[in-house]
């Protein structure tokens, strides 16, 4: 009997999966495996609210693939070594898997082509399952990746995209085959408490609605911070629950300007992995330009400490710091606002901030967290690496009528109107009345700051 493994890493799904599909047709029985790899757990990864949402995606993996005769098959450990296991005990002749743009995803890929070579099997790696366009099939003259998102977006779209793969009908594993028990949301502590649901049955449930309901308005709505209008896919995205490509192909049929501007977000994840492809080390180092002048985090450390747990003064800033604790996901601008208050408000490093982020985001990803913050930080792809957005300012434009200040800061909820962004104005005896912190900085200081330590870079 023929026999593949279809390694599951970041495409937790059954729909539009390149590598399933492509086990189905030369194989007579597969294995769909998914090891809890020990080395990315060592890196931080297994953080409460990702870990949660993966053993959702996982435990609604097995079920589907249960419905079409088969299951899904857990090791723990190495995972090079538990899919040499798999292979032996299936005797499989092929392995297919995702293609990855991290420097962990390609070691594991060498590393893992390496060993089934030298047992006589093979490695088949697939594009286009985590990312709508592959990362290398953009390219400028002269160059290895585009540096900047315009030039880049005008090649992508122009990209013709295969047709989406549907679900297999069914899937037989072969007799025998051990698995780890499936872990459990309820055995994880730490949790946000308002995490939402992982898995491709909440994740298509998810983009139905929000391709009915959500995406028309897109454009005019997507910074309303009150009104969270966005489409809250991306921790779906991160875990592969939902194929991009699907999304891209399923916006654009829906047409209209909400869908120009939802498809042009999606590739901005395309264009930070083929930066990544080409600039692995931009998960760690200033990817354009460097500056070495941060302040320390020891010097910094109260008013980091502030920024963590939202009570630095500014609203806006708290609102969506809180939003994440409480939720593990914030708004798109609001991560554009607390970062650019981190890093060049206070000048703190933007390691710091990413730190903080992958700590708590469900959607936590190397690549696309670690480049918007260099982005927002200007060491990263930003043109305007200088520029910096003002929180009062931005909360009056993007939260008018302070509701969402309001939600998340519940201190302040008997201010009414804008005033609820600049509580600091009220004259006492008022502002004794609102156990709100006073500003940690002074907008205009910190801006002086920032202009005279990017002056020296």
């Amino acid at each position: 009997m023929n026999v593949s493994v279809v390694l599951f890493t970041s495409d937790l799904r059954l729909h539009d999966h390149p590598p399933l599909r492509a086990a189905l047709r030369t194989s007579d029985a597969l294995v769909p495996l998914f090891v809890r790899d020990d080395r990315i757990d060592a890196t931080g990864f297994a953080v409460p609210n990702r870990l949660a949402f993966l053993v959702d995606c996982l435990a609604d993996l097995d079920a589907g693939l249960r419905e079409r005769g088969g299951h899904l098959v857990v090791r723990h450990g190495d995972v090079v070594d538990q899919v040499c296991a798999v292979v032996a005990e299936a005797d499989a002749g092929e392995v297919h898997m995702a293609a990855g743009v991290t420097g962990y995803a390609c070691r594991r890929e060498e590393r893992l082509r390496k060993a089934l070579e030298s047992q006589g099997r093979r490695l088949r790696v697939h594009d286009t399952v985590i990312t709508v366009v592959a990362p290398g099939a953009v390219t400028p003259q002269a160059s290895d990746h585009f540096a900047v998102f315009t030039p880049y977006f005008r090649h992508w779209a122009r990209q013709r995209l295969r047709d989406v793969l549907g679900a297999p009908r069914a899937v037989r594993v072969p007799q025998g085959m051990a698995s780890d028990e499936l872990p459990s949301r309820r055995t994880v502590s730490g949790v946000s408490q308002k995490l939402a649901t992982g898995g491709e049955k909440a994740g298509r449930k998810r983009l139905t609605a929000w391709l009915r309901s959500g995406l028309a308005d897109y454009e005019d709505r997507h910074d309303d911070l009150a009104g969270d209008a966005t489409s809250r896919l991306s921790a779906h995205l991160h875990f592969g629950s939902l194929s991009p490509l699907e999304v891209v192909h399923r916006a654009r049929r829906a047409g209209g300007p909400g869908s120009q501007a939802f498809v042009r977000q999606l590739a901005w994840r395309d264009f930070h992995h083929q930066v990544a492809a080409a600039r692995p080390d931009a998960a760690t180092a200033d990817y354009r330009t460097r500056h070495d002048h941060w302040r320390s985090e020891e010097s910094a450390a109260d008013e980091i400490a502030a920024w963590k747990e939202g009570r630095t003064g500014y609203p806006v800033v708290d609102a969506a710091m809180r939003q994440l604790l409480t939720e593990g996901w914030m708004h798109n601008r609001g991560r554009l606002l607390t970062a650019s208050f981190l890093t060049k408000t206070l000048y703190v490093d933007w390691r710091v901030g990413a730190r903080h982020f992958l700590q708590l985001l469900v959607d936590g990803d190397i690549v696309n967290n670690q480049l918007n913050w260099q982005w927002v930080a200007g060491t990263g792809t930003d043109t305007r690496p200088h520029r910096v957005l003002n929180p009062v300012t931005q909360a009056k434009r993007y939260d008018p009528d302070g509701i969402y200040v309001r939600r998340w800061v519940p201190e302040l909820a008997g201010l009414e109107g804008r005033a609820v962004h600049e509580p600091w104005k009220l004259k006492p005896p008022t502002r004794a009345g609102y156990d709100y912190p006073d500003p940690i900085v002074d907008l205009s200081d910190g801006l002086a700051r920032f202009r005279r330590a990017r002056g020296r870079d």
